[in-house]
């Protein structure tokens, strides 16, 4: 950990803000070349920790994207990208190699515009994408079953050969989120090139430098061919939603909130196309009796991670009721030590949220809580004591809440803050019931005194995934996605992998004697 603080070489976001600012890359990649935005418009990077300016991305506008999407239209459709296997491995690996050569770099940027404390960025937010998000989907090029022949002629005899053949789906358009842009980038753009597909990338408004980066090492040190990766930055709704609306699109990779996956789906319904929706999450722990306490509080704490800013968090903690008094106990007793601050310092557990807005509306979910009867333990509001150059970051203190039941809209509706519901369960039952008493349907998580039992209580709550006492379900290799209103279709794994195919089967006939 200290080799990546120190990595940074800085004292406060402010200090932060200004270096990587000279090194962010502000520019459009469209067609294979690095563009300014029609007009040379542009819009503002603000700093989610001190509210600064850290500088200008390009604003793209409806002519911009419709060249990405023509670029990427005729990159599929006039090149060999979607045939030639061994270029995409080739130059996917390359890419892979881009990215380390500039690790500490975009490392740095996203502690300065995404908000995340540095420790962060050794786990989900880079170092565990950057070792597999390529390399996994680039080894399925080689291992993949491409093609396969159906046993016998069916219904048609012998001579009739039949074979099941997967091809790329076409345009992919990958729409990506703050709150773990890089991660969430690697794991949509590793499968969907590895699988012959061109993408066009339009990351969240307020986290456009590292995708920028992602499109200038492209440029510079991979041989992708012109109009297969795009990069399209923009604050305009309107010119992200031509890449719903534009039939030369096949494919929307969205990775957001449930209320925009619902739009997107709906708008996409006109043209029939694809679409893979990861959206929101209200995760349960379930923590059963005879589990281990100490385990069970440290786990409560996961839920204030990136301030709470991720949708696999487990922010309802179930508890059985004989434990429920000492967990509370000992989990406000940790809330109140979780260090909150600069998310530059190595030893900052919970950094700022990304917008005003953002806070903004947590702080009104819990004011809302508050008038429905909630209690907390701990936080419920804005953070004390910051540091001067902080004051105008987006910081909300972490917070436990207790004194409502599962029926409660902040044990119902995503907060996206660094919140924790805390709710009794008399047995096991019980339990699994409040598990799935959700429209979410993400994932979750089981503290129990036996794997046996864990994997029992597991196997009947209704999410995507589920860690059972500390196991952790995380990587390329793994399926992620959820059930309900928390989406449709798996990012990563082989299952990830087969979205962004097609399905053709080819019959022919075999001269007769043969």
């Amino acid at each position: 950990m200290s080799g990546v603080a120190d990595s940074l070489a800085t004292a406060t976001s402010v200090e932060l803000g200004r270096r990587v600012a000279h090194r962010a890359e502000t520019r459009l990649f469209i067609d294979g070349a690095l563009t300014e935005a029609t007009g040379g418009a542009t819009y503002r990077n603000l700093s989610p920790a001190t509210g600064l300016v850290l500088g200008d991305a390009a604003a793209a506008s409806a002519p911009d994207m419709e060249r990405a999407i023509g670029a990427a239209r005729r990159a599929f459709d006039e090149t060999s990208w979607s045939t030639d296997r061994g270029l995409r491995r080739h130059c996917l690996e390359q890419l892979q190699t881009a990215i380390e050569s500039e690790k500490e770099d975009l490392r740095a940027e996203l502690v300065a515009e995404v908000g995340c404390p540095v420790m962060a960025t050794s786990d989900a937010q880079l170092d565990w994408p950057l070792t597999d998000s390529l390399r996994y989907p680039a080894s399925l090029i080689d291992t993949f079953e491409w093609e396969r022949t159906l046993d016998g002629g069916g219904l048609f005899g012998p001579r009739n050969v039949r074979t099941v053949v997967k091809e790329a789906a076409g345009v992919v358009a990958a729409i990506t989120p703050s709150n773990y842009p890089i991660e969430v980038i690697l794991n949509k753009i590793g499968p969907a090139l590895a699988a012959g597909n061109t993408v066009i990338l339009k990351p969240d408004p307020n986290t456009p430098w590292n995708a920028a980066r992602l499109g200038r090492l492209v440029a510079e040190k991979t041989d992708i061919p012109p109009g297969v990766f795009n990069v399209v930055t923009t604050p305009d709704n309107d010119v992200a939603g031509l890449l719903v609306d534009d039939p030369r699109v096949d494919l929307i990779s969205f990775t957001g909130s449930t209320a925009v996956g619902r739009i997107l789906m709906q708008r996409a319904a006109a043209t029939m196309k694809r679409t893979f929706l990861e959206l929101g999450g209200k995760s349960a722990l379930i923590v059963t009796d005879g589990a281990d306490l100490s385990k069970a509080v440290m786990a409560t704490i996961g839920a204030c991670s990136h301030a709470g800013q991720a949708c696999a968090v487990n922010t309802r903690i179930l508890v059985h009721k004989s434990l429920f008094d000492d967990l509370a106990a000992g989990a406000a007793e940790a809330y109140q030590q979780i260090p909150v601050g600069d998310p530059v310092d190595p030893g900052t557990f919970v950094g700022p949220l990304i917008s005003a807005a953002q806070k903004q509306k947590v702080l009104g979910m819990l004011d809302q809580a508050r008038a429905d009867g909630a209690r907390f333990l701990t936080g419920g509001g804005e953070v004390d004591g910051l540091a001067e150059h902080l004051r105008g970051g987006h910081f909300v203190a972490p917070t436990l809440v207790t004194g409502v039941d599962n029926s409660a809209a902040i044990a119902q509706d995503e907060v996206f803050g660094p919140v924790a519901i805390l709710i009794p369960f008399a047995d096991d039952d019980e339990a699994v019931r409040l598990a799935n008493d959700s429209r979410f349907g993400l994932a979750g998580a089981v503290m129990s005194d036996t794997a046996e039992r864990g994997m029992a209580l597991a196997r009947r709550v209704r999410t995507g995934a589920v860690g059972v006492n500390g196991g952790m379900f995380y990587g390329a290799d793994a399926p992620f996605g959820g059930y309900k209103n928390s989406g449709i279709g798996r990012q990563c794994g082989i299952e990830g992998f087969d979205q962004y195919l097609e399905t053709k089967t080819v019959a022919g006939r075999l001269p007769r004697g043969s």
